[in-house]
């Protein structure tokens, strides 16, 4: 009998094939495959090559004492495990970066002050909250957690970050209309910020009758016309203005000039005729505006087409002239167009109203809480006057947007929740293992990608680059820190 390498089976003389246990050692791996089908080594790796450190750490800036934080800091142990510096181990938080972690405490504190004002509005299933300190961490937790929830925002960006254009379009974009973001100096104007909240809490409507805006078109229209027959009179070619006839210091010019020029701009639109402006004021009305408008709009969709039917001789201010002294030039009719504004019918301005308001979110940022400082601890009027003239602008105008905000609550009769920080005569938001645990859910992505709680987060890795955490606590701290969150990872 002979053995066939690599079969489990064998062979008679008879030529039939008689089945044969395996040896139980014998795998099909027991005989190496021949030298030539070994895989290719891996190319030598380049001793220059820099590899990065795992990040097993991640650290907020503490900006009072100069230093990476402690307390809102996570890590990642051996055996996998998430701790907390402030809220211990944390479990669910599988998919979330470490350096969202680091900002739990704010992110927790914006869902512990929208719950609190929701509380206090068990009545009102939707409203308008008020937050000033939106882009602080804890004021952007707060702002997006209670547009989640269905609620109109009125979002106020204090001093630091007020300046960041792209900041304010960017969190004009996370609130839905009607709420909307301002910067901290909108709401020292206390009269305009009072107009705007109760214009998002009640509709965006205006007072102005159809009739008075028509009135408004109008009164600019004529004002506009008047101008431009003084500068195009009819005695020159539209396409020349009186002040190019101005010779001075070039008057061997002058008696040449309109000769060679009269041929050449002859074929281009005449100036406009004079026009009384007491009878352009009498004898004008919104009804005639409307229809010159009209033909001036079909005239110009001609000419920009490049329509054939477009009036070569159309002259927008004789034809003004031409409809004072027309009286069927009221009846005509107007020509409909998805493209036609009518001052009479003009655009609706409303929207849908966000609600009453329910109350006001404050993020104490630093130039807040010592301006707050300084007036808790004056008892007369001339003590308080004293102490804000030793205050910083900044610090003013924190005060003074932070007091605005405030106020549309307690005029309202709502709640007011401070966050961040110590306000004289408020009390802070008590922070729980639910809001914690609601915080954790807000920053997972959901099935479409998104997450309800984002943040604008800058990086620097001091595990790769030890220097780079010095540096953080540097940026974090220098005045107008930009609007950006300063983890430090190692």
């Amino acid at each position: 009998m002979v053995r066939s390498m690599g079969s489990s089976s064998a062979s008679n003389n008879s030529g039939c094939l008689l089945e044969e246990e395996m040896h139980p050692n014998y795998t099909l791996e027991s005989i190496p495959p021949s030298k030539h089908w070994n895989p290719q080594s891996e190319a030598p790796k380049d001793p220059m090559a820099y590899v990065r450190n795992p990040v097993t750490s991640a650290h907020a800036v503490d900006v009072v004492n100069g230093q990476l934080s402690a307390q809102d800091s996570v890590a990642v142990n051996p055996d996998g495990t998430v701790l907390h510096g402030r809220y211990g181990e944390l479990s669910d938080v599988e998919g979330l970066p470490l350096e969202y972690l680091a900002l739990l405490h704010p992110a927790a504190q914006g869902v512990s002050a929208v719950e609190a004002l929701l509380s206090g509005n068990s009545t009102t299933n939707t409203g308008t909250v008020l937050v000033y300190g939106a882009t602080q961490p804890s004021g952007l937790s707060a702002t997006q957690m209670a547009t989640s929830a269905g609620h109109g925002v009125v979002a106020v960006v204090d001093g630091q970050h007020s300046g960041s254009k792209d900041m304010m379009e960017s969190l004009k974009a996370m609130i839905p209309e009607p709420g909307t973001a301002v910067p901290e100096e909108y709401a020292m104007v206390k009269a305009n910020f009072r107009q705007l909240v109760h214009q998002i809490a009640s509709g965006n409507s205006f007072d102005d009758t159809t009739q008075t805006a028509a009135d408004d078109y109008l009164q600019t229209f004529k004002e506009n016309l008047m101008d431009y027959t003084k500068a195009y009179p009819d005695t020159l070619p539209a396409a020349l203005s009186a002040d190019y006839l101005d010779f001075a210091g070039k008057e061997k010019d002058r008696k040449h000039f309109r000769d060679n020029m009269e041929t050449y701009l002859s074929q281009f639109p005449q100036g406009a005729s004079p026009i009384d402006p007491q009878q352009l004021h009498e004898f004008f009305t919104t009804d005639h505006y409307k229809r010159w408008k009209a033909k001036f709009n079909a005239q110009t969709t001609a000419v920009i087409t490049g329509d054939d039917n477009a009036d070569e001789q159309f002259n927008p201010a004789n034809l003004v002239k031409d409809m004072m002294m027309s009286s069927t030039s009221t009846h005509e009719e107007v020509p409909d167009s998805e493209f036609f504004f009518d001052i009479l019918q003009p655009i609706d301005t409303s929207a849908d109203p966000a609600g009453p308001i329910m109350g006001a979110i404050i993020v104490v940022t630093h130039e807040l809480q010592i301006a707050s400082d300084a007036l808790a601890k004056a008892t007369t009027l001339r003590e308080k006057a004293e102490a804000l003239q030793f205050l910083t602008d900044s610090q003013k105008n924190a005060y003074a947007a932070a007091s605005s905000v405030a106020n549309m609550a307690k005029l309202s009769g709502k709640p007011i929740q401070v966050i961040n920080g110590n306000l004289p005569g408020y009390d802070n938001v008590t922070v729980t293992n639910d809001h914690v645990q609601q915080a954790l859910s807000a920053m997972g992505i959901q099935d479409d990608g998104t997450s309800i709680l984002n943040y604008y987060i800058q990086v620097y890795r001091a595990g790769d680059y030890p220097v780079y955490a010095d540096y953080a606590i540097h940026r974090a701290s220098e005045e107008l820190a930009g609007p950006r969150q300063i983890i430090v990872t190692k």
